[in-house]
């Protein structure tokens, strides 16, 4: 009786993969049609690559990547007649295909039982894939402005993904594909958006080299490292954005923020100054040295650095805004070793010294908020501050409505 029960299980499966053998070949059959009827050609070949007894046969992806081409093909016919066609169908069949032609590829370069791999399929399917490949872009393009990240992203990605599949060593796209670079960056970009940082660590590193997008996609890649916590690669991811685009301040702005922030006045220091080496005149330079110099209150050298950094360029409103601020530090230090005795004889020699750190700190709070009118956090504070002990009061009340 069992031998006669496992012959009936034998006989179903046999039964139920003959038919899903039977319903790939029909998939394709109905893909092949003048007017196929691509619906139940994608539930028929949907069935197959799921099922255990089918999933594994390269053939099974070979033909549901052709069902998308055949899809592609149909929507692009009507475009050429000038017919109504469907954009985003378009680009989803490309994407679609794509990814079975990458599994079906995959799958057929296992060796078989003499070790020997037979992939019929790899130079019909890389030619398939390479002829809708710029699709891939519009796709991306079309969901990144529509704000879709998490689309956008699978369009850009694997559009980065064909120039490393091995399918298309020969064509080195990696190093002839000049447009690559810019398609890792807005994949990259997509991933930051969505916070997925593996994804940006895992294509943004193809743009780094790209003139127009490189130091960008260095910014994601630093973001991303210390969004997981590894603080020391996250270091020298900083350190090589500055050897790579000196003159973009987010890398060596926020290398000195950790140096500041860790009390490793030191080593920021010395890096400042190496950079201060190879250009002299650069501003940003000027300035972290006065912030650096600000943080660790030697205000006298932190003065010295800004008022370098204005000469060199007279717009700097952060560099006014923060000699600004030096002189009311100075003002408060200085006042809380100021007597406040009126009768004692250097109550008056006191009051003058304290006027004139608030004298030397107005016009530069002026300054900046002549310079940057709309940024108030850079001179609202501040002017508040100076107009009340200058004891300047339409110009004090101008301030204290402006704070309420």
């Amino acid at each position: 009786m069992k031998r006669v029960l496992f012959s009936m299980v034998l006989l179903l499966v046999a039964g139920f993969t003959f038919a899903q053998a039977k319903n790939v070949k029909e998939a394709k059959s109905i893909a092949n049609e003048v007017k196929p009827d691509f619906a139940k050609a994608e539930q028929l070949i949907g069935g197959a690559l799921t099922n255990p007894e089918t999933k594994n046969d390269p053939e099974t992806w070979d033909i549901a990547g052709f069902i998308q081409k055949r899809i592609n093909e149909k929507e692009m016919e009507n475009t050429y007649l000038r017919k109504p066609y469907d954009t985003l169908k378009v680009y989803n069949s490309a994407l679609n295909m794509c990814k079975y032609y990458f599994k079906c590829d995959e799958l057929a370069q296992v060796p078989n039982e003499k070790g020997k791999i037979k992939n019929k399929y790899r130079k019909p399917n890389s030619a398939a894939i390479l002829a809708v490949r710029p699709n891939l872009i519009n796709g991306g393009i079309q969901f990144f402005n529509l704000d879709n990240n998490k689309e956008a992203f699978d369009f850009f990605a694997t559009y980065v993904d064909i120039a490393a599949n091995p399918m298309f060593e020969k064509e080195n796209l990696l190093q002839t594909d000049t447009v690559l670079p810019q398609i890792a960056y807005y994949a990259s970009l997509a991933a930051a958006k969505m916070e997925d940082y593996p994804s940006v660590l895992k294509y943004a590193p193809y743009a780094k080299e790209d003139k127009e997008v490189g130091k960008y996609a260095m910014e994601f890649i630093s973001t991303a490292l210390k969004a997981q916590g590894d603080t020391v690669k996250w270091i020298a991811s900083l350190k090589e954005g500055i050897q790579k685009y000196p003159d973009h301040p987010f890398f060596f702005g926020h290398l000195i923020d950790y140096y500041s922030n860790n009390n490793k006045y030191d080593e920021a220091m010395q890096f400042a100054d190496d950079m201060l080496v190879k250009d002299p005149n650069n501003t940003f330079y000027l300035y972290v040295k006065g912030y650096l110099y600000h943080n660790m209150k030697d205000y006298d050298k932190a003065i010295e650095f800004y008022k370098k950094t204005i000469a060199v360029d007279p717009s700097y409103a952060e560099a006014y805004s923060n000699l600004g601020l030096i002189y009311c530090l100075q003002a408060q230090d200085f006042s809380e070793k100021a007597t406040t005795d009126v009768n004692d004889p250097k109550y008056k020699e006191d009051q003058a010294t304290l006027k004139a750190f608030y004298e030397n700190a107005r016009p530069n709070y002026e300054k900046a908020r002549e310079l940057k009118p709309d940024q108030k956090d850079l001179w609202l504070n501040g002017l508040y501050r100076v107009y009340y002990n200058l004891e300047m009061g339409p110009e004090f009340d101008e301030i204290e409505k402006m704070m309420q």
